[in-house]
């Protein structure tokens, strides 16, 4: 029971982090549009309706996750997160009233099939409350080296695929290591109560990461096309999670044959997100800016 509680909230997330995507770009298409920062944009939002509700279904998102943390193994709750884009694009298509093609459909199918084939062969299983402090230590230092050196290898590239794809990487790692520091403080307010909750370490270092998740996120964004940033954030979140969930939490997965099965379902994830990530429609509502480089229309997109 304790399982599919996690997983119920674990989809909840992901549902409320795709209709918080949907309703604060639909927002932004109500307000005057600059070339530079504005100072007067938050508060044209904040008179949006629609756009609260975004920001209502990024604190639900985050309840959600917690939820499923507290409950789950970090390598079941963090792959589901895969579900984001095609929850958001289907989600799109009917609160902006747009058409998602049929080689999209295809892509979502692909998604989800991989997901499925890939958590069932892998059956994660196990899940400690508390982690030693050694492994903290080693997990956190190779992630935040990692991190440094493909935002340093971002930077010495100039704006394309190359440098959006190790921004993609780095915001995923990000991701993931805010997952598990969340974990460990949702089990300490679990069995800790409220006091120990905001005087663990953890919890400032969970805000500190996703702080710097969302920085490298816009920039990984602007760097370069979508088709390069998407599939190394979204896989690498996957992969990331199931490292630290193995390594930091004492998380079993099956191994010997069953890894062919598993490599099947990241092999249709990696092809549905990548097709995703080639849709004007998902450009349009995850990157917006990039269609401002690339004015090229699909015929099947071409009117809409």
């Amino acid at each position: 029971m304790q399982a599919l509680l996690s997983v119920v909230f674990a989809l909840g997330a992901a549902f409320s982090n795709a209709l918080a995507t949907v309703l604060q770009r639909k927002a932004a298409l109500t307000v005057p549009r600059s070339q530079g920062l504005r100072v007067g944009l938050l508060f044209d939002l904040l008179r949006r309706p629609v756009w609260l509700g975004g920001m209502l279904a990024v604190v639900g998102a985050a309840v959600c996750q917690a939820v499923a943390l507290a409950t789950g193994p970090l390598t079941v709750v963090q792959p589901l997160f895969v579900l984001e884009l095609p929850l958001a694009l289907m989600i799109a298509t009917v609160l902006l009233h747009r058409r998602l093609p049929p080689r999209g459909w295809v892509a979502v199918t692909a998604v989800v099939a991989g997901l499925a084939v890939a958590l069932a062969a892998a059956s994660p299983h196990g899940d400690l409350t508390q982690v030693a402090p050694h492994r903290w230590v080693l997990a956190l230092a190779v992630s935040v080296g990692a991190v440094v050196a493909l935002s340093l290898a971002a930077l010495r590239r100039p704006e394309g695929r190359a440098r959006a794809a190790c921004l993609g990487a780095a915001t995923a790692i990000c991701y993931a290591v805010t997952a598990a520091l969340m974990k460990a403080s949702t089990h300490t307010l679990d069995e800790d109560g409220i006091v120990a909750f905001f005087t663990a370490w953890e919890t400032y270092a969970f805000a500190a990461a996703g702080v710097c998740a969302l920085f490298l996120l816009e920039n990984a964004m602007q760097a370069g096309p979508l088709v390069a940033s998407q599939p190394a954030l979204t896989l690498g979140d996957a992969a990331v999670s199931l490292a630290l969930g193995i390594t930091l939490y004492e998380e079993e997965v099956r191994s010997g044959w069953w890894l062919l099965p598993q490599l099947v379902g990241v092999v249709l994830i990696a092809a549905g997100v990548l097709a995703l990530s080639r849709i004007p429609l998902t450009r349009t509502l995850v990157a917006p800016d990039e269609s401002a480089r690339d004015t090229r229309v699909p015929p099947e997109d071409a009117g809409r």
